[in-house]
This record gives C-alpha cells, structure tokens and sequence, in this order.
C-alpha cells in the first residue's frame, strides 16, 4: 500500500537583514563590521535553522575578522524572534535565519510582528532540509502504513510532536492526518531539537521534525525514521523511505 501525499514539504533556510541594512553596508565596505553583529535564530538551540546559523556565524567571524554571535529567540512559530529582528535597528547588525515559516506565517496568524516584504531584506539562500516523521522505537510500527493502522485503531490516543505552528513539519502533520483520515493531535515545540528530544525522551511517541536533528538518533537506535516527507530520499539517511514508498 502507497501512501498519498502530495505535497512535498522541505525546510528552506535564508538569511535576512533589516530592509536598508544591504545599501548602508554597500557603501561602508571597508568599515563593515566595525563591532560585533547578532545573528537571531527565531528557534531553540539543537533545530536546523541554529545548526546551519552557528556554522554560517564561525564562517563569517573567521572572514570578516569580527565575532557574529547566535541569539536564540523561540516561540510563537519563529513569530517572536523574526519580530525582535524586525524592530531591531536597520544598521546591518542583525541579521536573522529564518525558515519557510517567515513566509508562510503571516497567512496563519491574524497578525504578525513584521512584514514580510517590506521590513527585510534577502542576504542569502543558506540551505534546505527535508522533514521527517519519527516514532520512538517502542512503538510497535516499523513503516508509515503500520502507523496508519494504528492510529486508525486507537482514535483519540495519539499525538504528534512539532517544531511550532506554521513550520513545515507542522504542516506535515496536519497534510499526513488530511491524507490519511487520522486524528493526530499536534502538540508544538520551540524547534525541531526539542521535538525530537522530546520523542526520544518518550514524552512523544511521534513527531514530524527537519531532519538535521534527528540523524544522529536514528543512527544510534534512540528514534525511530520511517519516513522522510520530500519527494527523493535523503542522502543523509538513505535507508529511509519517502512517504510514497
């Protein structure tokens, strides 16, 4: 049995700057950066985004001979941190990664503490991640339509572990539970890291989280993969099927 699932879901990651920051920089080449500039990453520490941000902030310490540091500012589905980032001051020193949530937000929540296409301004596209669903290896499902069966014959007993409302797992939640007729119950984490630790832990016997996180679980036998949510299998887990499979 194959299992629908249209579309595909996948973390993007981008760095921004405050709209404006990009000329002023332009044209103070030589004193950019005069002193140190804050990188905020609008998860918990452990998740994709502050993975990619904290190898990208070393990169850029040892380049441009002055320390980019990572703030972590969590919650409300990266709503708070892309905000702070947004009120911050337009001199180019703070920059923010964000997902695919800074995109798909402002079409979730009735308000949003930035816009989108005004506030900011696109440094780069830094790296994208698929998703994955997890079980926590007690669970007594090895594939996605042994989970399916089981959820369909417990209605109301299970739930699923997320990186926060709007983010791409999330998301995959509720396409997973349309598709298949489920009633999964999400249940939000400040990221994917806690998400996960949240599984491995037991306090969650599954999740959709990014990938990133979770390799080196699943490698150790401490969670379970049975499914990455893109359309290929990823190379960093290759024995993990697709949701098509």
């Amino acid at each position: 049995m194959k299992i629908a699932f249209k579309v595909t879901t996948a973390l993007a990651f981008g760095l921004f700057c405050q709209f404006g920051v990009l000329s002023t920089a332009r044209s103070q080449t030589a004193a950019y950066p005069a002193h140190p500039v804050k990188v905020i990453v609008p998860v918990a520490a452990g998740g994709p985004s502050d993975v990619v941000a904290r190898i990208l902030a070393q990169k850029l310490s040892a380049s441009l001979g002055q320390n980019f540091y990572i703030d972590n500012q969590p919650g409300a589905g990266q709503n708070i941190g892309i905000g702070k980032a947004a009120r911050a001051p337009a001199d180019g020193y703070t920059l923010v990664v964000v997902s695919s949530s800074y995109t798909v937000n402002p079409s979730l929540y009735a308000k949003v503490p930035y816009d989108p296409q005004k506030d900011f301004s696109a440094v780069s596209l830094i790296g994208v991640s698929p998703n994955i669903l997890l079980t926590t290896p007690s669970l007594p499902v090895a594939n996605v339509q042994e989970l399916v069966s089981l959820v369909k014959a417990h209605p109301g007993k299970y739930s699923y572990a997320h990186s926060g409302i709007g983010t791409t797992p999330q998301l995959a939640g509720v396409l997973f539970n349309l598709s298949q007729g489920l009633d999964l119950v999400g249940v939000p984490y400040n990221g994917s890291g806690p998400a996960v630790q949240s599984v491995m832990a037991g306090h969650a016997v599954i999740a959709f989280a990014a990938l990133s996180p979770a390799v080196a679980l699943v490698n150790a036998g401490k969670v379970r993969a049975l499914a990455v949510t893109t359309a290929k299998r990823s190379t960093a887990l290759p024995d993990v099927p697709t949701l098509k499979e």
